[in-house]
């Protein structure tokens, strides 16, 4: 029979292990914003998740090669040196060297409504938004049983009437623009960029010639956007990028060596003065790809005869 003491040690692991795998999931499903949603009279108590992750992401730290150490950064004032954390506080510039000083309290005493409340104000169809105002995306979940009628009621009218909510939304030292659709059993809030914050394309595009391509070259183009069109699924694209960074990392963890590892490009570089022939370059393409087609043809012809015959 187990000791007391080993029973008892590995009794509060497996409650130390239970407890963290709980601390981990609540932490993965806290709320990036908790309020209601009002439409008129009516208050729809909230949650709002981030529906994005960036676990895939690969990060770097800044080391000092010859000793190995990582680089780490202190808070520090030009003639006085390193200061504490609780001597610095929030200054906005107003001239050169001149700053408007505020403490934490002062500005968590600028209060305005969107804090706490998202105002539905306006209703439009979701193709009048351009895409180039879409920011990033968040769940939206009522916040407990008896805000779920009215949340059901907002969702089912949003997508009878195919329209889209506007709201402005108070959260992190700004109020973001944001916008508000069904998504499933829940609601889908999506924030939007503001006019300012984006540029016109028409200044990059002046200089663009306005005439219209030669019907050949458009059928030929036409046809190669028809062979590869297909239903969007995210899950057929991967980061190939952040893939050869981690089989990069791993081989130089196993081979336990500072030594550089530069592998060859066999892709062949294009040369400045290669001039393309557009109309032969999208003939040969769609020729590539008919053949392609027929050689899946005939190897399934080939296949199911040979299945007849045994």
């Amino acid at each position: 029979m187990a000791p007391l003491s080993a029973v008892v040690c590995e009794t509060f692991a497996a409650f130390m292990r239970c407890f963290v795998q709980l601390e981990v999931l609540h932490m993965a499903a806290r709320a990036y914003w908790q309020g209601q949603i009002r439409l008129a009279l009516v208050s729809i108590p909230v949650e709002v998740f981030s529906a994005t992750k960036s676990g895939a992401k690969i990060r770097f730290n800044q080391i000092h090669e010859p000793s190995g150490k990582r680089i780490s950064y202190e808070k520090v004032v030009p003639g006085i040196g390193p200061v504490d954390r609780d001597e610095i506080i929030k200054g906005y510039e107003i001239s050169k060297g001149e700053y408007v000083l505020l403490d934490n309290e002062e500005i968590e005493a600028v209060k305005i409504e969107s804090r706490k409340t998202l105002e539905l104000v306006q209703f439009v169809d979701f193709c009048e938004i351009d895409p180039l105002y879409f920011e990033k995306p968040y769940y939206v979940a009522p916040k407990d049983d008896l805000a779920e009628e009215a949340f059901v009621v907002l969702r089912e009218a949003l997508r009878k009437s195919k329209k889209v909510a506007l709201g402005q939304l108070s959260v992190r030292g700004s109020e973001k623009l944001v916008a508000l659709k069904p998504c499933g059993k829940g609601l889908l809030l999506e924030t939007l960029r503001y006019a300012d914050e984006v540029r016109q394309g028409q200044a990059f595009f002046s200089e663009i010639d306005e005439g219209k391509p030669k019907k050949e070259l458009l059928d030929l183009a036409t046809t190669l956007i028809e062979d590869k069109s297909a239903p969007f699924n995210a899950s057929e694209f991967e980061d190939r990028y952040v893939d050869a960074l981690r089989k990069l990392i791993d081989k130089k963890a196993k081979s336990k060596s500072n030594k550089a590892i530069i592998e060859d490009d066999d892709a062949p570089t294009a040369s400045g003065d290669n001039v393309i022939d557009l109309m032969a370059a999208l003939k040969k393409s769609v020729g590539d790809k008919a053949k392609g087609k027929s050689a899946k043809k005939s190897s399934a012809k080939t296949t199911t005869k040979r299945r007849k015959s045994s």
